[in-house]
């Protein structure tokens, strides 16, 4: 049994458990075998279930709210946007000593991007952007405010403000005073847009790539209505050299976005770099991606 804090799963979250959940509440599932995906995720634990089905759980009682949001508003944005985006098939309930919600969804295929698998990079920064593009410009009516639900992404930078600062004094060998004018910059650069949809996760292990081409756009648990500014970050954590600028001119924002996304860049870089609370590769690759922010 992995040790646990009050609010993460009692139970281990194991092909076992699920397997005895699907059987209990999805009869017509249960000789579907489950499998482990790898990477399975950081927020939800993902599992295989046939070859058609999907089963996330989540890991920890702060992921719990974005299970019913996804099953609020994938079916309303996933048919507007111009690529795949996971589709709800059923949502679990708690039993067997497993405390919360979880879901079922459709199987995409595709393997997680990374600038090795791309066959184009500057094509898939296009469609991307297009993508980002659509998604903001949906009818926001009544979509979810950036809160905790999405640990703010979306809200103001201010919110990781004292984050910032502690990371600055803690995280080894990073220049201190460029990453502090390009904190401060992303904090002076007031939002003009009006709040728009916005994914809120926009990571590599997020987006699916089949024939070296961007297919599908996953894992929307920290989408809100806010400034999307934050969804902007893949400049630097996956773009480079002229896929990099290709993204940026098609985005179509302001200078004062591109500060605010350098911001949610350089916030996330500095606090993995600092105390390494983050999947292993984003850990790993955090000093590259500070070194592209500040080289800009």
């Amino acid at each position: 049994m992995v040790p646990t804090t009050p609010e993460e799963s009692p139970v281990e979250i194991t092909p076992t458990l699920v397997e005895s959940l699907v059987a209990e509440q999805f009869p017509q599932w249960s000789r579907r075998a489950v499998r482990v995906v790898q990477p399975g995720g950081w927020d939800n634990r993902t599992f295989r279930l046939g070859d058609e089905l999907l089963v996330r759980l989540p890991s920890h009682a702060r992921y719990v709210p974005q299970v019913a949001k996804e099953h609020r508003w994938l079916p309303y944005l996933g048919p507007l946007l111009p690529l795949a985006t996971p589709v709800p098939v059923a949502l679990g309930q708690p039993a067997l000593g497993y405390p919360w919600p979880w879901s079922v969804y459709r199987w995409l295929e595709g393997e997680p991007a990374s600038s090795l698998i791309l066959a184009d990079a500057e094509a898939f920064a296009e469609k991307l952007a297009a993508f980002l593009c659509a998604l903001r410009a949906i009818d926001p009516s009544g979509g979810p405010p950036p809160g905790e639900h999405n640990f703010f992404r979306g809200h103001s930078l201010f919110t990781y403000d004292e984050d910032v600062r502690r990371a600055l004094t803690e995280a080894h060998g990073v220049d201190r005073a460029a990453c502090t004018r390009v904190w401060e910059a992303a904090l002076a650069a007031v939002p003009r847009e009006p709040a728009a949809w916005l994914h809120g996760d926009i990571a590599p292990g997020n987006l699916l790539v089949r024939d070296g081409c961007l297919s599908a756009v996953l894992d929307f648990g920290a989408m809100a209505v806010g400034d999307v500014a934050c969804d902007l970050t893949i400049a630097w954590t996956l773009l480079e050299g002229a896929s990099r600028k290709r993204f940026q001119q098609r985005i179509l924002l302001d200078d004062g976005a591109w500060a605010r996304a350098r911001g949610w860049a350089l916030w996330k870089a500095l606090i993995l770099i600092a105390w390494k609370d983050g999947p292993t590769d984003a850990v790993a690759s955090a000093p590259r991606v500070l070194d592209a922010v500040l080289g800009e």
